[in-house]
């Protein structure tokens, strides 16, 4: 295979065949909400962090996906979610040095259909913190298109935009998680792990909404519209 093929999108497959009751759950899956002006704390977010087969956003895979949810302020650990997914065709690459997900793993997953329908019961009509955020909600996006026929429009927030922007005085470039967390002092117990990589994301979007507050930003409304200002900021100095 040359470059030009493996950078070409694959052909995409019909959605899965829904059982009844999986067809009955798809259709009662909330709609996202609009962002308000309610504060911060009032919200409550799904933090993500998704496993994949590797970055290639339009060939590769969700292998796990990993969420916590923050609310009234605090991180929620009664209420976390954790699903490998099965993928029979998976087979072992150079990307399993990374997520650590063998091929036993993988083939004792749950049915995509299953585990994303799981997931999206449980984000509900949260919005969604994640690290890279694009990433996540494309991969995850097109696994639910793929496997359920569904159109994501929740919204997401990328941690990896809101800490430069709220914490400019860091004069980090190009940092990932491991830089900011450690700006922070956090302690990660297990990196490229879905469930451990989202609750140290919860931990430091904790501490990014509590500077997003000092600095008179304390709505999922506001933030969005001083991130979209941010960004334009960002790329009219890079002329």
């Amino acid at each position: 295979m040359n470059l030009f093929e493996w950078l070409k999108p694959p052909k995409r497959t019909q959605p899965t065949a829904l059982t009844s009751i999986q067809a009955e759950r798809l259709g009662q899956l909330p709609h996202s909400t609009s962002l308000d002006e309610h504060p911060l704390r009032a919200q409550r977010w799904v933090v993500l962090d998704l496993e994949t087969s590797g970055l290639n956003m339009n060939r590769d895979e969700v292998l796990s996906i990993g969420a916590v949810i923050i609310e009234d302020g605090a991180i929620d650990l009664g209420q976390q979610f954790e699903r490998t997914l099965l993928r029979t065709d998976h087979k072992l690459s150079p990307s399993v040095l990374i997520h650590g997900l063998g091929p036993s793993a993988i083939a004792a997953g749950a049915e995509p259909v299953e585990a994303l329908l799981d997931f999206m019961e449980f984000l509900g009509d949260s919005p969604v913190l994640a690290f890279h955020a694009p990433f996540d909600q494309h991969m995850i996006g097109r696994a639910l298109k793929e496997s359920l026929g569904y159109r994501l429009q929740h919204h997401f927030f990328d941690a990896a935009e809101m800490a430069p922007m709220l914490c400019p005085q860091a004069s980090f470039r190009q940092a990932g998680l491991d830089d900011w967390t450690g700006f922070f002092g956090l302690h990660a117990e297990e990196r490229h792990h879905a469930s451990a990589d989202a609750l140290v994301t919860a931990e430091l979007g904790l501490i990014l909404f509590s500077h997003a507050r000092r600095q008179g930003i304390d709505s999922p409304a506001h933030l969005e519209q001083s991130l979209s200002q941010w960004r334009r900021r960002q790329k009219s100095h890079s002329f």
